[in-house]
């Protein structure tokens, strides 16, 4: 059950993501899955860093780093992916 709940929670972070960059991105859905489940590890990560962890009620700090997270590996995501990409059509 673990995974799926990786799944959910990196889909609709990776969609938000998406939603915050200006502009649009060019990545499948399940390339911007696993980057948001990127971003929520890493924000979990930083959040343990700096002591927010686990807090009484609604972890909202950690919620924060996991968005701000996401919307950078999507970002940086996007610009690779579209490099790769750029680069295939060149080759053929």
């Amino acid at each position: 059950m673990g995974w799926l709940w990786a799944i959910i929670v990196g889909l609709v972070l990776g969609l938000l993501a998406k939603a915050i960059i200006p502009g649009k991105q060019h990545l499948p859905l399940w390339l911007t899955t696993i980057l948001g489940i990127g971003g929520a590890l890493l924000g979990n990560w930083l959040a343990r860093g700096v002591g927010i962890e686990e807090t009484e009620g609604i972890d909202w700090g950690r919620h924060v780093l996991q968005v701000v997270a996401a919307v950078v590996l999507v970002f940086l995501g996007d610009m690779a992916y579209n490099s790769m990409k750029g680069k295939r059509r060149h080759r053929v």
